[in-house]
C-alpha cells in the first residue's frame, strides 16, 4: 500500500503542476478505475459492481455518464452478435 501511495503521489503533483482541476482529474481517475474493473470481468456490470465495492445500479449509472460503453470490455469473439432485449 505505501507503494501505492508513493505512485499515487507522484501522479497527483503532476496534474497538480499541470493545473489540472480536481473535477477533470476524478473523472478521469474514476472512469479508467471502472473500465479496469470492466476489463477484468469481461464486460460483466454485475461483477464489476460487486469489486468496486458499489451497486450493480449505481455502477450503471457512473458507466452512462462516463460515457463508457460496458460491452466494448467483453471477451465475446467478433463474429458473434449480442442479444437485443
Amino acid at each position: 500500500m505505501k507503494d501505492l501511495n508513493g505512485r499515487l503521489c507522484q501522479i497527483v503533483d503532476e496534474l497538480v503542476g499541470r493545473g489540472v482541476p480536481l473535477a477533470q482529474a476524478r473523472r478521469e481517475f474514476e472512469k479508467l478505475f471502472i473500465i479496469a474493473a470492466l476489463r477484468r470481468h469481461n464486460g460483466n456490470v454485475s461483477r464489476s459492481a460487486e469489486s468496486l465495492g458499489v451497486h450493480r445500479n449505481t455502477l450503471q449509472n457512473k458507466v452512462g455518464n462516463l460515457g463508457i460503453v460496458a460491452g466494448d470490455y467483453s471477451a465475446r469473439s467478433p463474429g458473434r452478435r449480442r442479444r437485443r432485449p
